[in-house]
């Protein structure tokens, strides 16, 4: 996972705040990227899996796979999960793991529906209470993990359980329904736009917003210089202990928007319906995090999303037996892993390579193949 934290983000830490000695290295064509590094496996490797996967299933299921209707179900169906994976990426890059973000949006879920259906809240009052809890489980995350110094994968992994209890008490064990739950509320999730539903559109929003941040702001290359080092960091004048609270806030109120829509959708509160949601998020995080530069990123995390969802739609198109959407997840994320550090060896080796040839060269003794490096 370090790896994954850490890879590409030494240019994002040494933009995030001025080198200890002042000095830049110079430029070297080997940082410029080339049409062949653009276009490799390890820069848009999801990519070419997903195009791969969608020509499998048009070529196994030609009558009901490569239709509009199959696209809108895809987009439709995993906008949810793309908030969710989402709303990782900005405690990730500042490598903190919030393991309570499954049950953070079940909670919300619970609580908009409780709202409206028990306490007869107006739907405005109501969704941005929830949101606002959203914001308050984000800022009790960042409470436990930055100011009392707990490890993030122990202090969500405590918060979530607390969030599972209170889901369980509002609840009572039982799926929250009602009239309120529909008409107007119900509006928010299943309006569209030919076909397309309004998560879609907020979640690329979020990605957006994600993705601007991250790569555009002071701001989004802290983010990456915490994440990459952060003693290092601290020590060039970034205040760390505030760019990874903020992490956390982002988390718990994307988890809060998500929350509200997936109530809207499904026209219930369900104490089970958050948790499920964790595993997939991670796995989309990660897989995305592999593509465009090798760090945590909106857009490699938002064609994870759809390539899994792309597969899993395929297989029930294709009558697959039930155990084989969790198969599919798990052979994909692997064999992406699997490939994209093939090619980061073959690429350390023909480095070496090249290395030693220009050592037997003009600035090396001939034939001996010592780098000129280690003559100096």
């Amino acid at each position: 996972m370090s790896d994954l934290v850490k890879g590409g983000d030494v240019a994002a830490a040494r933009n995030g705040a001025e080198a200890p000695n002042g000095v830049e290295p110079p430029p070297s064509k080997a940082a410029k990227p080339s049409w062949r590094k653009a276009f490799g496996f390890r820069n848009v490797g999801v990519v070419y899996v997903w195009i791969a996967i969608i020509i499998l299933f048009s070529i196994w299921a030609p009558d009901t796979f490569p239709t509009w209707d199959t696209v809108r179900t895809v987009l439709n169906q995993n906008a949810i999960a793309g908030l969710m994976a989402l709303a990782l990426i900005v405690p990730l890059s500042a490598q903190i793991f919030d393991l309570s973000v499954g049950n953070a949006m079940g909670l919300c879920n619970v609580i908009v529906a409780w709202l409206l259906v028990e306490q007869g809240t107006p739907m405005g009052l109501a969704i941005l209470l929830t949101l606002a809890a959203g914001v308050l489980i984000g800022l009790i995350n960042a409470t436990i993990v930055i100011g009392a110094r707990i490890d993030s994968f122990i202090g969500t992994l405590a918060t979530g359980s607390l969030m599972a209890a209170v889901t369980s008490i509002l609840s009572n064990d039982q799926s929250i329904i009602g009239p309120q739950l529909g008409g107007s509320f119900g509006d928010i999730a299943t309006t569209s736009v030919q076909g397309i539903a309004v998560p879609v559109f907020l979640m690329l929003i979020v990605a957006i917003s994600v993705w601007y941040l991250l790569k555009y702001t002071v701001t989004g290359r802290r983010i990456y210089a915490t994440g990459f080092n952060q003693d290092g960091a601290r020590l060039t004048g970034i205040k760390t202990g505030k760019v990874r609270y903020g992490s956390l806030i982002v988390s718990g109120a994307v988890a809060g928007v998500a929350g509200v829509l997936l109530c809207s959708q499904v026209s219930s509160g369900s104490p089970e319906i958050g948790p499920p949601y964790l595993l997939d998020a991670f796995a989309a995080a990660f897989l995305g995090a592999t593509q465009f530069g090798g760090r945590f990123n909106a857009w490699g995390t938002v064609i994870a999303v759809l390539l899994l969802g792309t597969g899993k739609t395929g297989l029930v198109l294709v009558n697959a037996p039930v155990w084989a959407p969790s198969m599919f997840s798990g052979v994909v994320l692997l064999l992406a892993l699997i490939l994209t550090n093939v090619e980061q060896t073959m690429e350390a080796r023909s480095w070496i390579s090249a290395k030693f040839k220009r050592g037997s060269g003009d600035n090396g003794a001939p034939g001996d193949g010592t780098p000129a490096e280690l003559k100096a």
